[in-house]
């Protein structure tokens, strides 16, 4: 056999598990599309044949349509940046201010028991009792409504965070001695590696509230903004407006928690786990 087939066998050979991996992505994404496809399909179908009037909630189609005026009004595009801005500067924040104080609590027995129980506190609050609060401090513009997403967004990467270092196996830390890593080394090696699963399922926590949180912060008087739209449509009596902006909540809530995975899959390429994280 001669050095060119030897070759095209071993390409062929490393593309196969390529085309496997891809033909399982398929059937996967396929699958999910399986129940909202069905249910959008089978509520268009019980409105046509009468069986439902489609008032108070509009077939997909009328949805469609909605969206398509939206579109080309440049109304969504403008509703959609506006609403993505404020989530991706409050995700930010929130998750920098949730790393940091929650590997200090983590880390050291003395910042969680001066720093836990006021955050544990304030974690109780409801979201919507900050906002008389922060329209006073930071007033009714932009500042006021990342705040309040940034809000959301702290608690559940604090606790995550803090929960991942205190619950590093004692073992692990313990090996990292034996071999005489250097506190930095045992960081490194040891602490970040294990942390991390647990962290970045905090992010995705986090970033779900932040897209909840949103919705709130665009009450707050604003005149753009996906939750804008919602209240206006509200006002108009339009569900189908309302309906499109949910929709579009969970699109965008879905893609940029598709894009977080996606951004952090190569720090979790180590792992050998039996099954693939959502």
């Amino acid at each position: 056999m001669t050095e060119a087939a030897l070759a095209e066998g071993s390409v062929g050979a490393a593309a196969a598990p390529a085309r496997a991996g891809n033909k399982q992505l398929d059937l996967r994404v396929l699958l999910g599309l399986v129940l909202p496809v069905g249910l959008a399909l089978g509520w268009e179908a019980a409105v046509r044949f009468g069986l439902a009037q489609g008032r108070l909630v509009p077939p997909p189609s009328r949805i469609l349509q909605t969206f398509a005026e939206l579109a080309r009004s440049g109304e969504l595009s403008t509703h959609v940046w506006a609403t993505l801005w404020r989530v991706a500067v409050g995700f930010g924040l929130g998750a920098a201010g949730g790393i940091l104080l929650g590997a200090l609590s983590g880390i050291s027995d003395t910042s969680r028991r001066l720093l836990d129980p006021t955050l544990q506190a304030l974690r109780a609050i409801p979201s919507i009792a900050w906002v008389p609060l922060f329209i006073l401090w930071l007033g009714i513009f932009e500042a006021s409504k990342v705040a309040l997403i940034a809000v959301g967004v702290f608690f559940p990467v604090y606790l995550g965070v803090a929960g991942a270092i205190m619950s590093v196996d004692r073992k692990l830390v313990e090996v990292g001695r034996v071999f005489r890593l250097s506190r930095s080394a045992q960081v490194r090696r040891i602490l970040l590696p294990a942390i991390l699963p647990e962290t970045i399922i905090a992010l995705r926590s986090g970033l779900g509230l932040g897209f909840m949180f949103v919705v709130a912060a665009e009450f707050m008087g604003a005149s753009e903004g996906l939750g804008y739209l919602l209240v206006d449509g509200q006002q108009m009596g339009k569900p189908d407006r309302i309906l499109a902006a949910i929709i579009a909540f969970a699109l965008l809530g879905k893609l940029a928690d598709a894009i977080l995975v996606a951004a952090t899959r190569p720090l979790l390429r180590w792992q050998d786990v039996s099954r693939e994280r959502l």
